[in-house]
């Protein structure tokens, strides 16, 4: 297809100069200004409070006050109380089930009487989901089952190697389309990244996340857009946009909007399997992931079948060369690549002369290991055909995900919206932007 066809080149290394960027980023963080008066931040993201039906009979208004003067649970007991609280309410009438279940949903006002400690944390109302969206603040019954990850992604190689305990091991496919770099950021850096992060507001958002959002506003079904409130990329990425087109990967690298995305555990937060929309957004979405490890975990909804290569692995003691920003950019070597396994290194050899298998993707799941402070690049069929997911599983202490977006090719020069592309990106790159 066209738009896959349109990848990026070969994975070379650019000039870097890692010492120069660092202190200019130091510098860069130090020269942000702080509010005067920064919002108080809340533990738990919060739903604006929604005007709740009142519970018209009195067998649901003193069901709602039993509730209140239950002791605090746990977010297991939470979850329980759900659904005691859903079958109690059958006797309630019409009008006092609706309002009930606003109570034990976490929906209006009444969210405090029915789980104290709840609302507590999460200040008016639980959190922003909406439609078939859910997180632990807001669920009734238990998620569904996790979906397991069968391959897992080298990045030395560029391949997707079956997991050790399911079916596909001893099989391997290549899997383009990725750049991953370890340690874009030192320790130091992305502690006043979160400082500078956490001076802003966080915004409920869907599957139990919070996020802060720098771009123009956007109806993707309509291909509609508006710039009004869109002052720019906040000034802290001048220079994380700087040190990301060192790298030949994201050279001419031009981002036209920053979401940040605050994950939780306490929260269930998570992601769907998605593509990122391509009317408004370009090749390269680009991913700085902050605070903790995380897996990025990608499948297909294609009816094409994948072609399996049989793998081979031999153990032996090397320097871990997957440690290596450069290392990690060469992703044309499909005969062998290492991968780090509980301190032990394996070298894998793929035999392209066997016999293959082709299996269907949908049965794929690929799991790329993001490690804290790396960047991850998807472009071309990792962006296009793969969709990509965060699971609640792999969530298990604060993260934080800053994700960069680039203007697709009918706003970019000589496409049909080329105007409104050049105003979007005056008013990005002047890095004095605040979350709109």
């Amino acid at each position: 297809e066209d738009r896959v066809s349109q990848a990026v080149g070969p994975m070379k290394s650019g000039p870097t100069s890692p010492g120069r960027t660092r202190r200019r980023l130091g510098a860069s963080l130090r020269r942000a200004s702080l509010p005067s008066s920064p919002a108080p931040r809340r533990a738990l993201p919060g739903r604006q409070a929604a005007a709740t039906p009142p519970l018209t009979s009195e067998a649901g208004r003193s069901r709602a006050a039993s509730l209140s003067s239950q002791p605090p649970p746990s977010a297991l007991a939470r979850s329980l109380a759900r659904g005691e609280a859903e079958a109690g309410l059958e006797g309630w009438g019409k009008e006092g089930r609706r309002g009930g279940m606003a109570a034990v949903r976490g929906g209006g006002p009444s969210v405090a009487g029915a789980f104290p400690s709840a609302a507590s944390e999460a200040g008016p109302g639980a959190c922003g989901c909406k439609g078939s969206r859910s997180c632990l603040l807001c669920e009734e019954a238990a998620p569904p089952p996790q979906k397991r990850a069968n391959f897992v992604y080298s990045p030395l190689a560029g391949l997707a190697v079956g997991e050790e305990q399911s079916e596909f091991a001893g099989w391997a496919f290549p899997f383009p389309g990725v750049f991953l770099l370890e340690d874009f950021i030192s320790l130091e850096e992305e502690s006043k990244l979160v400082e500078l992060m956490d001076q802003n507001a966080w915004k409920p958002s869907q599957s139990g996340r919070r996020k802060q959002d720098y771009g123009p506003k956007v109806n993707f079904k309509k291909h509609k857009l508006k710039v009004d409130d869109f002052s720019g990329l906040p000034e802290f990425s001048q220079e994380l946009v700087t040190r990301m087109q060192n790298h030949s990967p994201l050279t001419g690298f031009h981002p036209v909007e920053q979401c940040n995305l605050d994950y939780g555990p306490e929260r269930g937060s998570a992601i769907d399997p998605h593509l990122d929309d391509w009317w408004l957004w370009g090749e390269r979405l680009v991913s700085l992931n902050l605070l903790s490890n995380t897996v990025l975990s990608m499948s297909c909804d294609s009816e094409d079948s994948l072609q399996l290569f049989p793998a081979f692995r031999s153990k032996r003691e090397q320097m871990h060369a997957s440690r290596s920003p450069s290392a990690c950019q060469n992703h044309h070597q499909p005969t062998s690549f290492t991968s780090e396994r509980l301190g032990n290194t394996i070298e894998w050899e793929v035999d392209c002369s066997s016999s293959t298998k082709l299996v269907s993707s949908k049965v794929i799941t690929v799991a790329i290991h993001l490690p804290r402070r790396s960047l991850v690049v998807l472009y071309g069929p990792a962006r296009y055909v793969w969709k990509h997911a965060i699971y609640r599983n792999h969530i298990t202490s604060r993260r934080i995900c800053i994700t960069f977006r680039e203007l697709s090719q009918e706003f970019s020069d000589g496409g049909e919206k080329e105007e409104l592309g050049r105003k979007l990106l005056r008013i990005a790159l002047t890095f004095q932007g605040t979350p709109i």
